[in-house]
């Protein structure tokens, strides 16, 4: 769409316009996006229609008055399991308005930074998810060591969680 610059853009070619962005972020490797803006301008609406254009699932939390550090990582424990063992391309979708604790953003910044987020699973939880994911690691060449089975799986993780 274009247009002289003094002139605003008609929403249907800004919807396009977007859409189309949001959509090539997330299509692309690690594909994350910060989107800011006035509320009520479509920044959710336009993330999830670029979600389906790719085929990915949305997951947003829903807060509660008890909504706690312990249930964020619950929710992306889940997530986790989601992008990483049923390897499902999901985004997770969250608004400033969501961040009822400052320590959320500690979660998300090591979820962008690395993929990591230490204690997220017990151990037993841990030792399923790398038995689950062992034949995998094993049949794209690799030696299914514990270590190989857990970078495959945050590597997963990382690739399938927008």
């Amino acid at each position: 769409c274009s247009l002289p610059p003094l002139i605003p853009p008609s929403p249907k070619c800004l919807l396009s316009t977007c859409s189309c962005r949001i959509n090539r972020i997330l299509e692309s490797p690690r594909g994350n996006v910060l989107l800011v803006g006035v509320g009520g301008s479509g920044k959710q609406s336009l993330t999830r229609l670029a979600a389906f254009i790719s085929n990915l699932e949305v997951f947003q939390i829903t807060l509660r008055k008890s909504y706690s550090l312990t249930d964020l990582k619950t929710d992306l424990a889940s997530l986790y399991i989601k992008a990483g063992v049923k390897n499902v391309g999901t985004v997770f979708l969250m608004t400033d308005g969501q961040v009822a604790d400052e320590k959320f953003l500690v979660l998300v910044n090591d979820l962008l930074a690395s993929g990591e987020i230490p204690d997220l699973f017990p151990d037993d939880e841990v030792e399923n998810i790398i038995g689950s994911v062992r034949p995998e690691v094993h049949s794209s060449g690799l030696m299914d060591t514990r270590e190989n089975c857990w970078r495959f799986f945050i590597d997963r993780v990382r690739r399938q969680l927008k």
